[in-house]
This record gives structure tokens, sequence and C-alpha cells, in this order.
């Protein structure tokens, strides 16, 4: 098959991919957020936020920190609130977020709490295998940040808030009265946020990584070290880096060892459009401290990583949607209607069932994967023949501020669009109060099929999203202007996402089918 575009052909060419056992940073150029990693046998096993997407929660695996597979999620759904529903509200920048990662006595264990108020509840989560099913194991009154805790008696505990600490019962399913503590106090540096809770134990001694950001610095990682879990506690700071041009500094992530002696540290940093991303940066104890970077004290731009790369589905990936189930890349936007998509209605394909929406920010069903860095570029083929009149449908680069094309049936006419738009919301509820959207450029098109595409570049300084559409085998065909991509966490909280949606304005009852979902990226 030939080259379906340009940046296919474009993507060898500027390839920069590192020698066999060797990694770039960033580790992963997508938006994985607070990242706990451990170490079981000769795997490592990652967790990061989604917030609100379903299922939520991804675990990863990857034998040299080079590829990461996604292997599970610790649930399809939440439940707890009607907003994961789009009722009420939505859940938009809420959600899981910073979850804790563990392994003990053979079993998988995984703790965080939703983000929707202060009074959720905390889950953890457990299974036999990373791979699950996962089950909740007990929820436990809300804690910001969290870290659960196995120490070598066995004992549980959980790290919280700034230097919080609880201890929980044997069962894990409730907290010891009377065991709350405060560990430190702030010192005079630390009057910005400081969360992010990841405890270890080394050497006989406790070790509390957390994010650091004071006023008017940059963000960091610092390390509080104690004899006992309950303390007294001393500081220091184990990292202070920029990189990359992004001057937000590295941090909130953990450390963790490679089974011979060696240790690496996971943190990440604020990249603009496509998200908040991952570095791999080398961890050396030196006077019984975790100090990260090279010999100065920075994330530096490659990382040995040993080989033993694994072999798997990549983060992202084309999809010909051929699978009996969707494939673990793929991630709804709030809570799925299970009853309005399916792959098996016409084998080969993926339907999705318009359901009303006013606009794309409250429909249902919209389906995502992430984007990478540098730069990359998906296409999807879509049959858009049993559209309805008032149906909307399309591809979008997905987030607060959205790129979109979007195809419409109005009576007998078929449009093409590219529009951009800015979702407004509550602070509370999360409601949608207005969507800001500005139409570049209009075509009418004809004919059972279209192929849209976008192309994102992440390279610093871009965030660029540039839109094209073909028909009937024709050349892709450029439309609208290149498109600004942004991060604000004021609104999702996340990075923007390839997205394929439909939704009805008028009267549900029309579908679209997608054929095919294909995935170029460059190598960094």
């Amino acid at each position: 098959m030939k080259k379906r575009h340009i940046l296919s052909l474009l993507l060898l060419a500027f390839s920069t991919q590192l020698s066999w056992g060797t990694l770039r940073n960033p580790m992963m150029w997508a938006d994985c957020p607070d990242p706990d990693v451990i170490r079981v046998g000769d795997t490592y096993y990652m967790v990061t936020t989604t917030m609100h997407l379903m299922p939520g929660a991804p675990i990863m695996r990857s034998k040299d920190f080079t590829r990461w597979e996604t292997v599970s999620y610790l649930f399809d759904k939440l439940t707890d609130s009607p907003r994961y529903e789009m009722k009420g509200g939505t859940a938009y920048g809420r959600g899981q977020w910073a979850t804790s990662l563990r392994f003990h006595n053979g079993r998988f264990y995984a703790l965080f709490s939703t983000n929707d108020d202060v009074n959720a509840d905390t889950y953890i989560m457990t299974a036999e295998k990373a791979e699950g099913p996962w089950t909740i194991h007990s929820r436990l009154p809300h804690f910001h940040d969290a870290a659960l805790f196995f120490d070598d008696d066995n004992r549980v505990y959980v790290c919280y808030g700034t230097g919080d600490i609880v201890e929980l019962s044997a069962d894990m399913k409730s907290v010891v009265a009377g065991s709350r503590r405060k560990t430190f106090e702030r010192d005079a540096t630390e009057r910005g946020l400081l969360e992010g809770s990841r405890m270890i134990k080394h050497g006989g001694k406790y070790y509390l990584l957390m994010i650091s950001w004071p006023p008017g610095g940059i963000r960091r990682q610092v390390c509080y070290r104690a004899d006992r879990i309950d303390g007294p506690y001393e500081k220091k700071v184990i990292l202070e880096s920029p990189f990359g041009g992004f001057g937000g500094g590295v941090a909130q992530g953990t450390i963790v060892d490679d089974g011979k002696g060696g240790w690496n540290g996971i943190f990440f940093q604020d990249r603009g459009g496509v998200g908040r991303v991952p570095m791999l940066v080398p961890c050396r104890w030196i006077d019984g401290w975790p100090v990260l970077g090279d010999e100065n004290g920075r994330v530096p731009q490659a990382m040995p990583t040993g080989g033993n790369e694994l072999k798997g589905n990549p983060t992202v990936t084309s999809d010909d949607f051929s699978a009996p189930a969707l494939a673990k890349q793929w991630q709804w936007n709030h809570n799925p209607m299970d009853e309005a998509w399916s792959l098996t209605e016409r084998k080969g394909w993926l339907r999705l069932k318009a359901n009303q929406a006013p606009n794309l920010y409250l429909a249902r069903n919209t389906i995502s994967q992430r984007m990478e860095g540098p730069r990359c570029s998906a296409s999807a083929r879509i049959d858009i023949s049993q559209m309805k009149d008032g149906d909307r449908a399309g591809m979008a680069a997905f987030n607060g501020h959205s790129g979109i094309l979007t195809i419409a049936r109005d009576g007998k006419r078929l449009t093409l669009a590219q529009t951009t738009t800015q979702v407004h919301l509550s602070d509370r509820e999360k409601a949608v109060t207005k969507v800001d959207e500005e139409t570049i450029e209009v075509i009418d098109i004809k004919g059972k099929h279209i192929e849209l595409r976008i192309d994102a570049d992440f390279t610093p300084g871009q965030d660029m999203a540039t839109f094209y559409y073909r028909t009937k085998g024709k050349e892709w065909t450029p439309i609208g202007r290149p498109y600004r991509m942004r991060f604000d966490y004021r609104l999702f909280f996340m990075g923007t996402r390839y997205a394929i949606f439909n939704y009805a304005t008028k009267e549900k009852g029309g579908h679209i089918d997608v054929d095919r979902f294909d995935y170029t990226k460059e190598n960094h």
C-alpha cells in the first residue's frame, strides 16, 4: 500500500532514532503525567493519570523504558458521580489522578483518589497480574496525591498531602484510629506547590519524594529522609532542572531500581499542547541521598537502557477494527454508552451511533488516542452514508481548545468544516457554560466515504495541527488553517488527543462506521 500522505515519508527523513539500548528524552513524548513505576522481576510497570477518560488509569509495562505497552486499566468506568455520564455537569479535568502502584506478597495494588471533590473516596485496587482483572479491595477517606507503602514488617501506610501519613489496618480496609501524623512542616522555601508523595525505603531509611514549586522558581523534586517512618525528616532538593527549552522544570514521579544495583528516576515535564510527558533521569545514591540528573544535576538528552526491548503494541497505534474488542490504546471521553457503539454490527468497522448533544464537548462516545511528539499524523476513513439530518461527525485535535474537522448533514446538504473551539466550564460542576467557535473553512462534499487527517507538530515552539481530507482515493487536500494546540489545566488538564466523534443535534438514529485509523509518528 502506498504511503497515505507526505508526512509519512518525511518521518524517515527526520528520524533520529538512537542506537539499540539507548533512549532519548523525553522517555515518552506523550501525555503520561503523575507516573508511578515499580519493577517486578525484569519488567517495569507504570501507571499514569487519565482523569475523565474511560477506561481509566492505564497500566503499562516495559523491559527497558524505551517501549511501553498498555496491558490493562484499573477500571472501565467511574460511577460515583453523575458527571461521569455528563449529567449535572462534566468531569473534565476531574476523575482519577496521581495513582500509587505497588507489588506486595505476590499481588499488585493501586491506590488513587478522584479529584471531583474533597469528600471523594480513595480506592485501593488489586490484581494477581498487572494485566488484570483489577478489583476494588477497599474504599477509604479522601487522600490527596497519596502513596501506598508496605513496610518491611508488613504494616501498611498512606502518605499524602504535605507530609501527612496514616496507618491502615492489616486488611487495608480502614484507617487505624489515631494514626495520623504530620511528619514535617514546610520550610521557608516551600510556600508554593508541595505534593505528589512517593515513599521509598532504602538502606533502612525512609525517603519521601515530593514535587515542589516555590514561588518565582521552577518545578523541582525534593526528598525528605528519616530513620523512622514518622520522622523526624530532613530535606534535600534532588532535581532542579529545565529541559529542552521548556522552563517549567521536571518533577513529580518516583525512583526505581533495576535489580542490578542501578537506579533511575521517572518524572514528568509540561510540554505544551502534547501534555505532560515523562523523562528518564539517572539516580545515584550519594551520602545516603538519591541524587538525580547527570554530573551537572541536569536531565540528560540521552540515557542507556541496557536492551531487552519489549515486543508489544506501542502506546499509540493504528487500528483496522478487525479485533473482537477495542485496542487498549483507545479511551472514551467520559463513561461510554455501550449500546451506542459496536465492533460487531459491521465486521471490521467501528460503528458510532449518534446521541443527542448540542456540541462536541457534551457528546457521548467520543473515542480518542494520545498524540505524540515530536511530530505525528493520524487519519480516519469513515462511511458517512447513514448520517441523519442534523448529525455531526468527524475528527478532532481534541482538548479544552480544539481544532476540529466536522462533517455536517443538514437536509440533503453535506459539508465539511474546519473549526476551532474553546469550551468554558463552571468551576465546581465543570458544566459547559459556553463554547466559542470560529469557522475557518466550509466546503460541500459528496459520496459515501471520506478520509480525514490531522498532522501534529510538537517540536519546541510549534504545537501546530494541520488539517486535510480526501474522497474517492484522491490526493490529500488541505482545509482551513493550522491551529495552535494548548495545554490548559483549568479545562481538561491533559494533552491534546486524536478524537473521532458522532453526535446528533436533532434526532438520534444515524450512525457512522469507521473503517480504519492510520497512525504514524516521527522518532526522536
